[in-house]
């Protein structure tokens, strides 16, 4: 199922991922390993992708929160790593007990280089030698997803999301057509099935449109995959690990497609509003404060400047709450020397995102978002749009009901508008 043209290749190489709720008991995994050999079965080249069992990640966090909080970040990515090796390893076991061979490697092992960033590293490069010397032996290559080795040699993580990335960029490198994405969903739905029973499962979406659907807060796949399956046209196809139906198949739009106006609405609720106020209405001001959380690794999403009064302003932005602690820092280390007055936190908020290539075409879109959301009312503290994504912040507490009004509104329970 691919959007290309097929090319005809003897022996292809599939990339096949596996998420933490696939592996997450002894059951799931040997069904992960029946799909895997299935596949190989029929004449691929298999590389699988592995994420920590269920959640262990999150235990594996809480562990070291335990004991300080602020764990070392070189010593946490040592301790998340652990977990996908968990999985590789067992995987392994239950594909060897079905009679194929197959090898286990770590990211480094995989050949998989990143950059130094403790805890979000970035690939900087794939070299696939072991994996393709092992393919040749004919095994499968279960590899861990989520972790590289950085330039001082030393075992770095991803970020959250960060085995789709790892799928995704071995895709491409080993000239993969497609990446399979299995999860304990079908595909990607119009939302979150969770909040609206109702949402429609998508057959097809375009790389553009799921890139906002992720960095706005769906949990299907992590945004920073998207972007790589866009730059090296890596087709991705999601889809169920528990039961063997089509799922959605994300790739470059094809221009004899009509172009829905809205696709799908995505919820966040792990947002925070920071605001630095009464700071100097002066040139550079804005440059200082997203300097010093840019140097903190900190990503800002959502920035509203207010006007000025007296010669003095408000700057707000949303970030993620895993980074408020440290933003907050930083903030308050320029509090002093901009004169500022006060730095606020509001973690009690939530982004709602409408996404859809139509929107290019379609005036008014945004107008009947606001209107909806209007009608209940529902107040929007902050606004940000792009060609294909209109995006508001409102409170956590009006957040589920603002999906299910906008879902409603743009009649995605028929599928997508």
């Amino acid at each position: 199922m691919t959007a290309k043209k097929a090319r005809k290749k003897k022996h292809p190489i599939v990339v096949m991922k596996f998420g933490g709720s696939s592996v997450k008991d002894a059951e799931r995994v040997k069904r992960a390993a029946e799909r895997v050999v299935e596949k190989a079965k029929k004449g691929a080249r298999v590389v699988v992708v592995v994420s920590a069992p269920g959640d262990m990640t999150d235990e594996l966090i809480d562990r070291a929160m335990a004991i300080t909080q602020e764990p070392d970040g070189r010593e946490m990515d040592m301790l998340l790593a652990t977990g996908e090796q968990v999985s590789i390893a067992l995987l392994c076991m239950a594909i060897k007990e079905q009679g194929m061979g197959a090898i286990s490697l770590t990211g480094p092992q995989a050949g998989i280089r990143a950059d130094n960033v403790h805890t979000k590293a970035r690939i900087t490069t794939i070299k696939p030698v072991k994996i393709v010397r092992e393919l040749k032996m004919g095994k499968i290559v279960v590899v861990a997803g989520f972790q590289g080795l950085n330039t001082n040699d030393d075992l770095t993580t991803l970020g959250r999301g960060g085995s789709d990335l790892t799928a995704v960029a071995l895709a491409a490198a080993l000239k993969s057509d497609v990446c399979e994405i299995y999860t304990d969903v079908r595909g990607v739905y119009t939302t979150d099935p969770r909040m609206v029973p109702d949402a429609q499962k998508i057959e097809q979406i375009s790389y553009d449109e799921m890139l906002e659907l992720a960095g706005s807060g769906s949990q299907v796949m992590q945004a920073r995959s998207i972007e790589v399956a866009k730059k090296f046209g890596v087709d991705i196809h999601v889809r169920s690990s528990l039961e063997k139906v089509p799922g959605t198949l994300i790739t470059s739009m094809n221009a004899a497609m009509e172009a829905p106006v809205v696709s799908g609405i995505a919820y966040d609720s792990n947002e925070a509003k920071l605001s630095i106020t009464d700071i100097p209405d002066r040139p550079g001001i804005a440059a200082e404060i997203f300097g010093a959380l840019a140097k903190e690794s900190i990503n800002v999403d959502m920035i509203i400047q207010s006007a000025a009064q007296d010669m003095l302003n408000d700057i707000s932005f949303t970030c993620s709450r895993t980074d408020v602690r440290r933003a907050v820092v930083a903030l308050e280390d320029l509090q002093s020397k901009l004169r500022a007055k006060n730095v606020v936190v509001d973690d009690t908020v939530a982004k709602v995102s409408i996404v859809g290539v139509g929107m290019r075409s379609h005036p008014g879109v945004a107008a009947r978002m606001f209107a909806t959301l209007a009608d209940a009312k529902i107040n929007i503290q902050m606004i940000s749009t792009s060609e294909i994504k209109v995006a508001c912040v409102v409170q956590q507490s009006d957040g589920k009901r603002a999906v299910q009004l906008l879902h409603k509104a743009f009649a995605l329970e028929k599928g997508r508008s």
